[in-house]
């Protein structure tokens, strides 16, 4: 199994309980995250093949922000093998070459696309996006794989609300997967599990280990674990946001990978890309050419 952060950042984090309940069901679980580090700085020796990286807890870069690294090294104290592979941004075309070739050397029967939020939900046509461009790019490149499972899960329900997302709008998209059977359904994941204890204590190390950028979605979602509720802030960088911190944060909600893929209505046009910056373009150029998105409303209840 590979399980894979979509969108960036610590977004791998999120997998993490789901990798403990596969480990614990005899599986082989293999970490991996599109990287937000600066992996020009990794040295030759660590790069499995051009778009992939194997870091580990000793793989040099930057101190203070380097997301894969804090999480090898987490995994060093578990005595869990100390590796996540990092793929740098690029364009669909290179993710897809760099999945493929990990896919291969792994052996891996299933991708697992995790995202940090609900914005991967998102299918082109609400009132908000959140941050797409990581996320659509990782949706994009595995929907291209043949021959493997491919699941997406999301973990953080009401997170993206910082980024303007409409969680009615998620709702709505994931009742039109139940009607194609591709809404697998929910998990909750108890803070005195395994699951829930080895998430809470990656995370927290991860904040001591990224002092001056810790994870805001990551934070959040642990704080939603121990319990918390409402406008609660873990980190000084929500400092003057209302946030949302909710019981559904610490929630898997798994959709069919391809299924998804088949409802976001820009995704083919970023087929040809190179790098970030044509993906950007592309979905900018859609916003601005699309019709009357569907009108941001609340949850009724």
């Amino acid at each position: 199994m590979l399980i894979a952060g979509a969108g960036g950042g610590f977004d791998v984090y999120g997998g993490l309980p789901l990798a403990v309940a596969l480990e614990g069901l005899g599986k082989k679980v293999h970490l991996a995250n599109l990287s937000f580090s600066d992996l020009r700085r990794t040295p030759l020796e660590d790069w499995l093949a051009p778009g992939v990286a194997a870091v580990d807890p000793d793989t040099v870069g930057n101190d203070d922000y380097f997301p894969e690294r804090s999480l090898a090294r987490w995994l060093a104290t578990t005595g869990r093998e100390p590796v996540v592979y990092a793929f740098p941004q690029s364009g669909v075309r290179p993710l897809r070459t760099a999945y493929r070739t990990l896919v291969e050397h792994l052996d891996i029967d299933a991708v697992v696309l995790v995202d940090g939020g609900t914005d991967i939900l998102l299918r082109g046509d609400e009132a908000g996006l959140g941050t797409p461009q990581e996320d659509m790019t990782s949706l994009a490149a595995v929907a291209g794989l043949h021959g493997i499972s491919r699941l997406v899960v999301s973990i953080g329900f009401g997170v993206d609300a910082y980024h303007g997302v409409c969680h009615a709008h998620v709702l709505e998209n994931l009742a039109a997967l139940q009607r194609q059977n591709a809404f697998l359904g929910a998990l909750s994941i108890p803070f005195d599990s395994p699951e829930g204890a080895a998430y809470f204590a990656a995370v927290v190390h991860s904040l001591a280990e990224t002092p001056l950028r810790p994870s805001i979605v990551q934070s959040q979602i642990a704080s939603a674990l121990r319990g918390e509720f409402g406008d609660v802030h873990a980190t000084d960088r929500t400092g003057g946001t209302e946030l949302f911190v909710n019981p559904l944060m610490a929630m898997y909600l798994a959709v069919d990978l391809p299924a998804l893929a088949r409802t976001v209505e820009y995704l083919p046009l970023l087929e040809p890309t190179e790098d970030p910056y044509q993906v950007a373009r592309v979905i900018e150029a859609h916003l601005t050419s699309r019709p009357e998105p569907r009108p941001f409303s609340l949850i009724p209840h």
